[in-house]
């Protein structure tokens, strides 16, 4: 068995341990949990460091169990936030809670016979039936509101100024999950759970009840909150948040994410993010630092994690998008664009609309370019492709050449291109 605390420990993933904890995971084989809120049908990247905490964790030869919150999810967690959200009916958080299985699928081993194979629990299975007088006399008893209000989540948003208060839904939020330890403790012989720093006190809070009601030990383990170095927000874009499902955020898009990031931002997250050992990683920041310009460590961390969440397919799709925007692509390359792949490419580019209609009779490139804006005038767009500077879709055209259907790009565009940088977008409606 390898030794998971150190693991975590080199890739900048370990931040706060209970004491004992490294101790007995190097002594025993056993189960760990994390858990995921269901508020949407897809994870995003913040979500990325807690499941890569449990696939190092069964790496490490112990067995992961993946609890979906569908009864805290109903609650909604206070750490970290300053106002209550929105609660979800049982329908929407049906329909989150498989979206997020099936994720969790692909990262981690469900199906093997092996005795650390991976679990997958809904902690609405064990709420559901749960009255609040048994609740409240079996649970609610063993810790005091005192010890409750001292936690640190609970206390900043009774302190904020900022904040709105804290209803009694989400003060016993903590007691929830609490219970959720407790009950896989019993249920699994569940000795950890982990989670992100912002965790820590939900989480001692299981192994208290763990240990007042269970008699038992259980440990804890937090991972740091991923921060960028620039203070911006972590898994964050223009469009929002940078989403594990390739329908909510396509693979173009979260190959550019990381390989946007800075420097002293790609160092960091390709300790955390990838499974390269020590050694390759070190020998890839010494090779980045003697050339940076290269970005070396953007490029492998980019390619890394689009494999691992998406599909080496999809990481070379993306490689061949930028390459549309970046360096030399034909119009093959083009084609094979998806719809939202090539939206997401050119974002932002001007664009007009044109009809099927005249699409299937030929539309005049010298007509076209100026009743839709692209060139100012007839002879504008002579002068141009008489000097080969006018590309459709790639191809450099010339006077005289009609757009046709065959033109389309995912059955509805047509890219326009003067020169170099300016793009001109038409979608065919």
């Amino acid at each position: 068995m390898k030794n998971f605390v150190q693991e975590l420990k080199w890739r900048g993933l370990l931040q706060d341990i209970m004491p004992g904890t490294e101790e007995y995971l190097n002594e025993n084989m056993t189960s760990a949990y994390i858990g995921f809120d269901p508020t949407a049908d897809s994870l995003h990247i913040g979500s990325l460091i807690p499941i890569l905490m449990l696939v190092h964790f069964q790496q490490a030869g112990h067995r992961p169990l993946a609890l979906v919150g569908g009864a805290t999810g109903m609650i909604g967690d206070p750490s970290g936030k300053s106002k209550e959200r929105n609660l979800l009916d049982e329908e929407a958080l049906e329909k989150n809670i498989k979206g997020i299985k099936a994720q969790l699928s692909k990262f981690l081993d469900f199906d093997s016979d092996a005795k650390n194979s991976a679990i997958l629990v809904n902690n609405y299975d064990w709420m559901k039936n749960f009255s609040i007088i048994d609740f409240a006399r079996d649970i609610g008893k063993h810790l005091t509101v005192n010890y409750m209000m001292a936690k640190e989540s609970v206390k900043k948003r009774l302190t904020s100024e900022d904040s709105e208060g804290m209803s009694f839904t989400e003060f016993t939020y903590q007691l929830f999950q609490g219970y959720d330890f407790l009950y896989l403790y019993e249920k699994y012989d569940c000795k950890l759970q982990m989670g992100g720093s912002d965790q820590w006190g939900n989480i001692t809070t299981g192994s208290e009840l763990v240990r007042r009601k269970a008699k038992g030990k259980a440990y804890a383990i937090t991972c740091p909150l991923v921060t960028k170095a620039d203070g911006t927000k972590f898994g964050k874009s223009e469009g929002g948040n940078i989403w594990l499902d390739k329908n909510r955020t396509s693979p173009y898009k979260f190959y550019q994410y990381w390989l946007n990031s800075s420097d002293e931002d790609s160092e960091s997250y390709i300790k955390k993010f990838t499974f390269l050992n020590e050694e390759e990683i070190n020998e890839l920041i010494a090779k980045h630092r003697e050339e940076p310009h290269m970005r070396l460590l953007q490029k492998t961390l980019a390619q890394e994690i689009t494999v691992l969440v998406h599909s080496q397919q999809d990481y070379e799709n993306a490689l061949k998008a930028s390459g549309i925007l970046f360096g030399k692509s034909t119009s093959d390359d083009l084609k094979s664009l998806d719809t939202q792949t090539f939206l997401d490419i050119f974002n932002g580019v001007p664009q007009a609309k044109a009809t099927k209609t005249d699409l299937e009779k030929g539309i005049d490139l010298i007509e076209l370019f100026v009743s839709n804006g692209f060139m100012k005038s007839n002879g504008e767009v002579r002068r141009a492709l008489q000097a080969n500077s006018i590309s459709v879709n790639k191809e450099k055209v010339k006077e005289g050449d009609l757009l046709e259907t065959k033109n389309l790009i995912a059955d509805k565009y047509i890219l326009l291109q003067k020169g170099k940088k300016t793009y001109y977008m038409i979608e065919i409606v």
